[in-house]
């Protein structure tokens, strides 16, 4: 079960945390994919393969920590998903009622 400082998480809490984490990921993915295949598309100069390579490097750090499903930074992670559009408010309510509203208050910042 995981735990914040606000309120330990129920077992369902946890299981739907984790599937729209996947989701979320996948979403994330699909998207840098199609973004990866448009900007290779236009390459035309090394230098411009260096960029994609650039490009990759810094989205895989980026992507790989902000996938953190750690009790301390879960309310964070979700927020900043939400901000970036990768999960939707409605796919939130599983989560009580007061995890939701301080996970929409973190996304307005």
């Amino acid at each position: 079960m995981l735990q914040t400082a606000e309120a330990p998480w129920s077992q369902a809490e946890t299981q739907s945390a984790h599937a729209l984490f996947r989701k979320a990921y996948e979403r994330e993915l699909d998207g840098l994919l199609a973004t990866v295949q448009a900007q290779a598309s236009q390459i035309t100069m090394i230098e411009d393969l260096w960029k994609l390579h650039d490009f990759l490097s810094a989205k895989r750090h980026e992507i790989d920590g902000k996938y953190d499903d750690r009790q301390s930074v879960i309310i964070f992670v979700f927020a900043q998903l939400l901000k970036e559009g990768l999960v939707e408010a409605e796919e939130l309510t599983f989560l009580a009622p007061d995890k939701q509203s301080k996970i929409k208050a973190l996304a307005r910042l």
